[in-house]
């Protein structure tokens, strides 16, 4: 198991899916034959704290410490200790997927302990109706779990959370000295699980280079610990750090502390970096040929980026390879508020990306300056069937979440296309710009190629607003996009913003209201509201006197550089709104209080919304009416018709007519047309079909039409009967 470099995520980041950066990495050192091992120690310390012996060490470590006075719910845990220690493993164990028959028992409500998080749990019969016991079953468990949490948050460790440890110190932290004064403490009884760990993984893998994916906040400071145990028993080892969070946050590191824990950190893309990092431990690199690399020079922070030393394009990074992680380990929670979340946390997913960056890169509040986003490379189609067909050959499952920032909607069509030709049975899901290219036949070809559920940025529903993000889109075209994809059968989440810089309170009330109607609508099922932050990198905080507001403070720190606190002083008092906004979105997404005056939900005087009340449903008629295009292709996604000829009798007169029977998994559809239209439509479905290396036009299809000696294509084709294929797989894309 020995290898050159061993990769892992440190605690905490998802308990159902592995986090993919170390896959990805993986994958592209295998392409490179440098040999690799890595590792999710925050699946690793779960497991090994919520089992029967992890229970009871925890309980006994309680039970030995001088505690304050116990809050009551703590003291109830304690007191069905056994009951906790009893369970546990049983518990587990159905969170994964092993022991589906355990559901009944927990939904009967005596089997599990219950604290405090059971009191958001009454009315299970509302949130999943009669059925769904599997589901009912997971989210008692996730119930009890948080329970658990909560006491080791009391009792144990004020920084625990299963996603979020410690993410307080590593978020906004522009100067070190605070994540440094507590690294000198004594380790945390969770510190101690997580180094048992890396001291196992450690002593197998024997690496030479140890680098870590910080991809949040959240998986700072246990990165730190990790790093300082390494420095101090295995100094010999090089610890490199990389990912999201030093991306963001610290490309303007000076601290010669950090290097005290890390020997490197690198920025943006991995695989270069990494490449370059191995020669040079290995003695084959010199320090000045790093690329996009912090280390110490004499005693000095020094950024190293070879410019000489490119990036590798998509198509040559490799296929993320799974290998040496647990994936039959992971715990699937679930959360019945957020359909959205609850497919975050629900299943495990194979993360892939449609392209590197963001083919948009407009939006005035995003780190659109960093290469990240900046840097587009889309990857083929039949490039990212393959590396499906071969993270499905790995792992055994066969759903992926794409991670783009959005997905190009080109670049779906041809994926959907592809899975298609390939008959692949996979679901997906990813993220979009709400643009117009989602039309009502795109979004039924991303459905019958598996797609599931689609999140995009509505932001601040306010087309003022909008212009200012330049987000590149209008509500009333987001509320037909959204259209398109619900009617498809795929969810739709909004990401939704308030306080951008400059928006007024009645921009925020008239922005809910076209919330609400979205979803008294039935066009979205699922959003959250997130409070604008001004970043380092983005347009707003580049130059933040082209939106109204200024800086409050400099970025001058010498550790983590990227929130800007900011003063809006023509916008609301933003804080103010947060509760009542995310106490509405509840209801709404549970079709509730659609009738209730917007200012109820407020505690403090709002105004009156200025929307007109039908809006949304407005904008959805005007909508519906459009032609298709000549150049559009089309596309037959159905089974052949069985085909006949037909005797059709009217007053004294008889005349053949073809009648064609199409059949999908739900419904048998009959239409009858002119003999020799039906005869034509038999012939050139066929021709449409995606399996052909090409695909017709529109004004091929009329050709083909004309050729045969019939007229009047358009009073065929846009009309009945043949209106009723598309929902047995005609389309035009």
């Amino acid at each position: 198991m020995s290898a050159t470099v061993f990769l892992f995520t440190p605690p905490f980041t998802q308990l159902n899916t592995p986090y993919p950066a170390t896959a990805y990495l993986k994958g592209f050192l295998n392409t490179k034959n440098i040999s690799a091992v890595q590792a999710d120690l925050g699946i690793d310390v779960t497991l090994a704290l919520f089992s029967k012996q992890g229970l009871e060490n925890l309980f006994a470590h309680i039970s030995s410490q001088d505690q304050p006075e116990l809050s009551e719910n703590t003291k109830r845990i304690i007191a069905l200790r056994s009951e906790y220690i009893r369970t546990i493993d049983a518990a587990i164990q159905f969170l994964q997927g092993k022991n589906p028959t355990l559901a009944p028992l927990i939904v009967q409500r005596n089997f599990l302990p219950e604290a405090s998080r059971f009191e958001q749990a009454e009315d299970l019969q509302w949130a999943f109706g009669s059925m769904g016991n599997q589901d009912k079953a997971k989210y008692l468990a996730t119930m009890y779990l948080e329970d658990l949490s909560d006491l080791i948050k009391e009792c144990v460790d004020p920084y625990f959370g299963f996603s979020r440890y410690a993410e307080r110190l590593g978020r906004s932290a522009n100067s070190f000295d605070e994540l440094y004064g507590i690294l000198q403490q004594d380790l945390t009884y969770i510190d101690r699980l997580t180094i048992d760990v890396l001291q196992r993984d450690i002593k197998a893998v024997q690496p030479k280079l140890v680098a870590m994916s910080v991809p949040f906040p959240g998986n700072l400071y246990a990165a730190f610990r990790c790093a300082q145990w390494l420095k101090q028993h295995h100094p010999e080892i090089k610890v490199a750090m990389g990912g999201g969070f030093p991306n963001t946050e610290l490309r303007s590191l000076s601290d010669q502390r950090v290097f005290e824990f890390f020997d490197f950190i690198t920025l943006d893309d991995g695989e270069a970096p990494l490449e370059n990092l191995v020669h040079h431990i290995l003695g084959q690199l010199p320090t000045d040929q790093l690329k996009r690399t912090f280390t110490l020079v004499n005693g000095v922070v020094t950024y190293v980026n070879n410019s000489g030393c490119k990036d590798y394009p998509q198509t040559e990074t490799g296929t993320p390879e799974y290998s040496g992680l647990p994936l039959d380990k992971y715990i699937s929670a679930i959360e019945v508020a957020n359909p959205m979340h609850s497919l975050w946390s629900d299943g495990r997913w194979n993360k892939l990306t449609m392209a590197h960056g963001c083919y948009w890169g407009k939006c005035t509040f995003c780190d659109i300056s960093l290469d990240y986003i900046a840097l587009y490379e889309p990857i083929a189609a039949q490039l990212l069937c393959d590396r499906m067909e071969q993270i499905i050959a790995q792992t055994g499952n066969t759903g992926f979440h794409f991670v783009d920032e959005a997905a190009p909607p080109a670049l779906m069509r041809a994926l959907a296309l592809e899975i298609i030709k390939r008959k692949l049975v996979v679901s997906w899901w990813t993220n979009i710009r709400f643009e117009k290219s989602f039309t009502r036949d795109l979004c039924m070809l991303l459905k019958a190629s598996g797609c599931i559920a689609v999140s995009g940025g509505l932001e601040v529903a306010s087309d003022r607003l909008l212009a200012l993000i330049q987000k590149g889109i209008t509500v009333a075209q987001v509320a037909r996009v959204n259209k398109h994809f619900t009617e498809a059968g795929i969810m739709v989440h909004a990401y939704l913003m308030y306080g951008f810089p400059t928006q007024t309170a009645q921009e925020t009330i008239d922005s809910l209201d076209m919330v609400r109607q979205m979803f008294h609508a039935g066009i979205l099922q699922s959003a959250f509201w997130h409070q604008f932050a001004m970043t380092a990198h983005s347009p707003v905080g580049l130059a933040p006197e082209k939106f109204g507001v200024k800086k409050k403070t400099e970025l001058v720190g010498t550790f983590a550089n990227n929130d800007i606190e900011h003063v809006d002083p023509t916008g609301a008092e933003h804080d103010s709104f947060s509760y009542g906004l995310k106490k509405s979105l509840f209801n709404y997404m549970h079709g509730l209080q659609f009738d209730q005056p917007l200012h109820k939900w407020f505690d403090f005087k709002t105004p009156k919304p200025t929307v007109a009340p039908n809006y949304i449903l407005d904008a959805l008629n005007e909508g519906e009416h459009t032609a298709n295009k000549p150049t559009a292709k089309v596309v037959w996604l159905g089974e052949l018709p069985h085909v006949e000829t037909v005797i059709k009798s009217k007053k004294g007169s008889q005349w053949e007519m073809t009648a064609l029977t199409f059949y999908n998994n739900k419904e048998t559809l009959t239409i009858k047309v002119d003999k020799e239209e039906g005869l034509w439509l038999a012939r050139m479905l066929p021709q449409l079909s995606v399996n052909n290396a090409k695909m017709l036009t529109l004004q091929e299809v009329k050709a083909s039409y004309e050729a045969t000696g019939l007229e009047d294509f358009e009073l065929f084709w846009d009309n009945k009967p043949v209106n009723g294929l598309y929902a047995f797989g005609l389309l035009h894309l």
